[in-house]
């Protein structure tokens, strides 16, 4: 899956679990401009952070940033 693509999913994750980027950014460890590049596609989450993620979505790391 691309940058974008993964991006937009986390972004989606995020808006429906009605939850700030600050809100995310301060469970998983990184700052709230980590998170937003993240959201954009301009950063891929190193893999400690995409199971923090995976965690907190209640998702697994295959779903968020592997499935099609």
């Amino acid at each position: 899956m691309d940058p974008k693509s993964i991006g937009s999913r986390l972004y989606n994750l995020r808006t429906k679990a009605n939850k700030t980027q600050k809100e995310v950014a301060d469970a998983i460890g990184v700052s709230v401009s980590t998170i937003a590049m993240y959201e954009s596609g301009d950063r891929i989450p190193k893999d400690i952070y995409k199971k923090r993620l995976a965690d907190y979505y209640h998702r697994s790391v295959t779903t968020i940033f592997f499935a099609d």
